[in-house]
């Protein structure tokens, strides 16, 4: 640690410094200097990661991110002619980009390593977070209501979110669902696959944009499945997503985790959202009633232990930070408000799933995001 100009040069998480951080008329305070470098030289790395967010989602609008693996490495003109883009304004990007990390840069070309392309320019990729800047984009655009609420004590309901909000969330999870739920989550469940095989009566609860829907409706095409969300919006847009790639063997519905319709059903699915519910408890009840002998009730999950301390981790803050702009607002707005939060961990959730009247829970999956929870 070096001092310069009667300040603190702080450290920084990478091998550059910070600017001098002038701490002569506070040292009375007995500031540990060390300490101070460390938590000032995070915080520079969040509002560069903060200010990223509409520069990232502009190179995705644009096509500034698969161009570059088309075409790269490439100069700035290079990268703005082919995607039809004005080269200063690529220029600049793309020194941002670099400066993030999220491009490489060499000898006045710029361009993506595998890894980039991985999370920036590939779909279907289990890495891609297009998304996730969406969200993060969509949460700005709330804070004057949650803001509000902190005073009120009242939520915020889905619908009076952000407009992109619905989109953002459908996309942020959608390659997890790619990747996972019918190669790894499915199968984990005790019997389910060979039901969905033959022919099993399933409904997606909480289905949103329907994107898990289409997924295992595509993959099991003797099955007949349903989903439902009781924000109108989302089934109109999982409609016209079943509709646009010609999947016949679903429906969408409007209904609520409390009341949606039918009942023998083989398999009840709930994808990141049952701690989003004002009544989970009581969502947990009318599941066990519409469930056949037999069924089986798949509840996907944020990833979280049980305690704070389990949670202080990159995911644990994503996930927080996420139920404190949508998640606990959304819930509070809800019938008996319980907020369970996008952390509540596998022991709270089973607690709930239980007061439904299921005996038994298990974790039959995981990644580094979710928890898949099977229920009978």
């Amino acid at each position: 640690m070096c001092k310069a100009a009667g300040g603190l040069i702080l450290g920084m998480q990478t091998e550059r410094h910070a600017p001098s951080m002038p701490v002569r008329h506070i040292m009375a305070q007995q500031l540990n200097e060390t300490t101070l470098n460390e938590l000032v030289g995070r915080i520079l790395g969040d509002l560069g990661g903060a200010v990223s967010v509409p520069l990232v989602r502009i190179g995705d609008a644009l096509g500034l991110y698969e161009t570059l693996k088309r075409i790269g490495p490439a100069t700035p003109e290079e990268l703005a002619s082919a995607a039809d883009c004005a080269p200063r304004y690529v220029r600049e990007w793309l020194s941002a980009q670099a400066a993030s990390g999220y491009v490489t840069h060499e000898d006045g070309r710029f361009s993506l390593t595998p890894e980039q392309a991985f999370v920036f320019a590939e779909p279907d990729s289990p890495a891609n977070l297009l998304g996730g800047f969406d969200t993060a984009a969509a949460m700005f655009e709330n804070q004057p209501k949650v803001q509000a609420a902190f005073k009120t004590g009242r939520g915020v309901a889905w619908g009076d979110l952000a407009g992109c909000m619905f989109c953002a969330v459908a996309r942020m999870f959608r390659p997890g669902y790619v990747n996972a739920l019918v190669q790894e989550w499915l199968p984990a469940l005790d019997g389910v696959v060979p039901k969905l095989e033959a022919g099993a009566k399933v409904t997606d609860v909480g289905c949103g944009h329907g994107v898990s829907t289409i997924l295992m409706a595509q993959a099991y095409p003797r099955s007949q499945f349903t989903g439902y969300d009781f924000h109108p919006a989302s089934i109109a847009a999982a409609t016209a997503h079943a509709m646009a790639h010609g999947v016949e063997n679903v429906r969408f519905e409007v209904g609520t985790a409390q009341d949606f319709a039918g009942e023998d059903y083989d398999l009840v699915t709930f994808f990141d959202c049952l701690h989003d519910m004002g009544d989970p408890k009581g969502a947990a009840t009318h599941v066990r009633k519409a469930l056949k002998d037999g069924g089986t009730w798949m509840v996907v999950e944020p990833m979280a232990g049980d305690t704070l301390e389990d949670n202080l981790n990159p995911v644990g803050r994503l996930y927080y930070s996420a139920s404190t702009m949508i998640c606990v607002p959304t819930s509070l707005a809800q019938e008996t408000g319980l907020a369970l939060g996008a952390q509540a961990g596998e022991r709270r959730l089973a607690e709930v799933i239980r007061a439904g009247g299921f005996r038994n829970v298990r974790r039959a999956a995981q990644t580094p995001l979710n928890m898949v929870l099977e229920a009978t």
